[in-house]
C-alpha cells in the first residue's frame, strides 16, 4: 500500500511532498480514534525492546534522525509511527532560509537522496514554542548547529546559545559539525576546534542541576586517522556518545547516471548508498574505543537486516531518515520485530 502511495508522491517535488505528507498525517491523526489505530498498528510494545543508553531509557532502539522535523513541529504525530525516540533540528540560534531551491533530490534507482538544505529552520525560539506543546512520552533529542553567517571563530557562541535555550525542553543534545551543506562547518571536526567546542558545552552542562547527554554527529567521509582523533576527543571530553554518520559527499558506486548526478550538483547523499560506509565507521569506532562509548547508527537503513547489521557492528541505537521516506512506517515495525526476535532467543 505504501509503495503504491510512494509511486504517486514521488512524481512531485521532494520538498513540497515532505510538507504535504506531514500536514496530511497531522490531519489524519486528528480524526477521532485514528491516532490510536495508527499507533497500535505500527508500534511494537514490549519491555524487552527498552534500551538504556547514556542514562536514558528508550522505549525501543529505533529513532528518527534529525533533518526530518527541523522545527519540532511534527514530533507528536511522528511518535505515533512506532519510533522509540525522535531527534529534532538541526536548530540554529536565528531563523535562516537555508540554501536556494531546488535543494532536495531523489535518486530512485539507488534508494537515495541528495540534499543541500543548509540548516533551514525557524530558529530556536520557534522550536521552543513547539516543544512546549509536547504530548508524547518519547525521548526527544535536540540537534544543534551554527548559523551560516556566523564565522567559525564564533561558532561556539551559536552552539552555547542554542544549548542553553533548548536545555529545559529536550532529553539529549547532538552537536552537528558534520553537515556538508553549511560552508566551512566540517572544519569544526578538526581536532582542536572540536575539542574546544565540546569542552565548552560539557563545562556548561556541569553547571545544571541535572546534566543532559551530549553526543557528536560525525561525517562518513573521515579517514581512519580522523576517526582515531574522534575516539580520543570523546575520551578526553567525556561526552556521552557519537552518532555515525551524517550524509556523504561521495558519489561512488551509484546506479544513477553521471549526467543526472552532475546536474544535481553539491549536497549530502543519504540512503542505501551510504549503508556500507556508515557501518564501517560504526565498527571502526566500536573496536578502536573498545566499546567505551555508545554509538547511534544511521545511514542506509532500509530493512530490518540493515538495522541488525548496524547493531551487530556496535550501534546501541539506530536512526532512520531516507529509509523512512522510501519504506514508510512499516519499516519501523519490521525493525523492532526483528530486534525483539533476537532479544527473545
Amino acid at each position: 500500500m505504501y509503495k503504491l502511495l510512494r509511486s504517486f508522491l514521488f512524481l512531485f517535488d521532494p520538498e513540497k511532498v515532505h510538507y504535504f505528507t506531514m500536514s496530511f498525517l497531522k490531519f489524519l491523526l486528528k480524526i477521532p480514534g485514528f491516532k490510536c489505530l495508527w499507533s497500535n498498528y505500527y508500534t511494537v510494545n514490549n519491555k524487552k525492546l527498552e534500551t538504556t543508553v547514556f542514562g536514558l531509557t528508550f522505549k525501543n532502539p529505533v529513532g528518527l534522525a534529525a533533518g526530518f522535523d527541523k522545527n519540532a513541529a511534527m514530533y507528536n504525530e511522528l511518535a505515533a509511527c512506532g519510533f522509540g525516540f525522535i531527534e529534532i533540528g538541526t536548530i540554529t540560534p536565528k531563523a535562516q532560509d537555508g540554501n536556494p531551491k531546488p535543494r532536495l533530490f531523489r535518486l530512485k534507482d539507488d534508494n537515495g537522496i541528495i540534499n543541500r538544505m543548509g540548516f533551514n529552520n525557524d530558529g530556536v525560539e520557534v522550536a521552543i514554542e513547539n516543544l512546549k506543546k509536547r504530548k508524547t512520552s518519547l525521548l526527544i533529542g535536540g540537534n544543534i548547529g551554527k548559523n551560516k553567517v556566523t564565522p567559525n571563530e564564533n561558532a561556539t557562541d551559536d552552539y552555547v546559545i542554542t544549548f542553553e535555550a533548548l536545555f529545559p525542553y529536550v532529553d539529549y543534545f547532538v552537536v552537528n559539525v558534520s553537515s556538508p551543506n553549511t560552508p566551512g562547518l566540517r572544519e569544526l571536526q578538526e581536532k582542536e576546534p572540536l575539542k574546544q567546542l565540546l569542552v565548552t558545552l560539557m563545562d556548561l552542562n556541569k553547571t545544571k542541576d541535572k546534566r543532559k547527554p551530549i553526543l557528536l554527529k560525525i561525517a562518513p567521509d573521515l579517514t581512519n586517522e580522523q576517526l582515531d582523533d574522534i575516539v580520543e576527543i570523546v575520551t578526553e571530553t567525556a561526552i556521552d556518545g557519537v552518532i555515525a554518520t551524517n550524509t556523504t559527499i561521495s558519489r561512488e558506486g551509484l546506479n544513477a547516471s553521471k549526467t543526472m548526478v552532475n546536474s544535481i550538483g553539491a549536497g549530502g547523499l543519504s540512503g542505501k548508498p551510504l549503508s556500507k560506509r556508515s557501518t564501517e565507521v560504526i565498527r571502526y569506532l566500536a573496536v578502536k574505543s573498545n566499546h567505551s562509548f555508545p554509538i547511534i547508527g544511521v545511514g542506509g537503513i532500509h530493512s530490518a537486516e540493515d538495522a541488525l547489521e548496524k547493531i551487530h557492528a556496535g550501534a546501541a541505537l539506530i536512526q532512520l531518515y531516507t529509509g523512512f521516506i522510501y519504506e514508510g512506517s512499516g519499516l519501523i515495525k519490521k525493525i523492532n520485530q526483528a530486534i525483539l526476535k533476537e532479544r527473545t532467543k
